[in-house]
């Protein structure tokens, strides 16, 4: 089933699930959506499984022409979208008709808008995902984001919903400029000075524009090592802050390489790392330190919050 033609493919739009699990082994990277929270809330507004596809689209949008009548949501980042011009509402079911022309203007708020169609996106699974990893090259849209010409694909059609959904507007996320980022300090601690773990912690630190999918690289004092920056490349996860020789930070993102030479000084909580996912060049990261124990109490709220969106807090609007 067609469901869009891609007239403009927007800055970097690409088709993403939950991501790619149990093949860290093998060098090959989680991916998944950034901000797990918005995918997950588009697939539930239109009826879809958590894990279905949907298009990830970060600060400048595409522009899309609807070819079957659907139902769409969505999510994340306020990147102004419309319909034939008109704005079209966010965190609700939206239905689009045939020939519907799908758009996106000035960045509002955050950094990732998340499209979802009802039905779920239809590309090849690769490595039991359909996450998009453009490093690598495959997944999603033959591994890259979208070009003009493109056609996007969806299941066979699906039975339109009775209702539509809305998010409730009290549990719509808020992005703010300054991110006040929850961590778990090690598990390379003891390679940092005292020193340099108080100025870790002291500090603010900006967005710089090298940063990705892969990787924020962050501006700001320089973190004090006891020895050297290098260790034996080990295992890591996004969510891993290494420290180089420069000093300056680096928070690991989705598509994170496997394995590191770089002392990490702490590992960033999943539900903060989701929120990451929102902040942009120019922005600004306080850290502060967490047990592992609040962590943990942390991501399970995080998950109830989702499963209660599912089973009670969607709703007619």
């Amino acid at each position: 089933m067609k469901l869009f033609h891609v007239l403009k493919p927007g800055a970097f739009t690409i088709v993403q699930d939950l991501g790619r699990y149990g093949y860290l082994r093998y060098g090959v990277p989680v991916s998944g959506a950034m901000d797990t929270f918005s995918h997950v809330t588009a697939n539930l507004l239109v009826a879809n499984h958590p894990n279905d596809a949907t298009l990830e689209i970060t600060l400048l949008g595409p522009e899309l022409e609807s070819l079957a009548e659907t139902e769409i949501a969505i999510t994340g980042a306020n990147l102004s979208p419309k319909i034939n011009k008109t704005n079209a509402p966010m965190w609700r079911t939206v239905r689009i008709k045939k020939g519907d022309i799908l758009s996106f203007g000035t960045p509002q708020n955050g950094c990732r808008a998340y499209l979802a169609v009802r039905g779920g996106i239809n590309v090849p699974e690769v490595l039991g995902s359909r996450s998009t990893y453009t490093r690598g090259g495959f997944g999603g849209i033959n591994g890259r984001p979208l070009r003009a010409g493109d056609t996007i694909y969806g299941f066979n059609k699906t039975e339109s919903l009775s209702v539509k959904l809305e998010m409730p507007r009290e549990l719509v996320p808020e992005y703010p400029k300054e991110y006040v980022v929850r961590v778990i300090l090690g598990p390379q601690a003891e390679s940092f000075t005292k020193e340099g773990i108080e100025t870790f912690f002291s500090s603010v630190y900006t967005i710089t524009t090298e940063s990705d999918r892969m990787g924020y690289r962050l501006d700001g004092p320089s973190i004090e090592h006891v020895d050297k920056a290098d260790i034996v490349s080990d295992a890591i996860l996004p969510g891993a802050v290494q420290v180089p020789e420069s000093g300056k930070p680096i928070i690991m993102m989705r598509d994170a390489q496997t394995t590191g030479g770089y002392t990490k000084i702490a590992v960033v909580t999943t539900p903060d790392l989701s929120l990451l996912a929102q902040a942009k060049p120019g922005n600004t990261i306080k850290f502060v330190k967490t047990s592992l124990a609040e962590a943990r109490s942390h991501l399970i709220e995080f998950h109830r919050k989702l499963n209660t969106i599912k089973t009670k807090f969607l709703k007619k609007p």
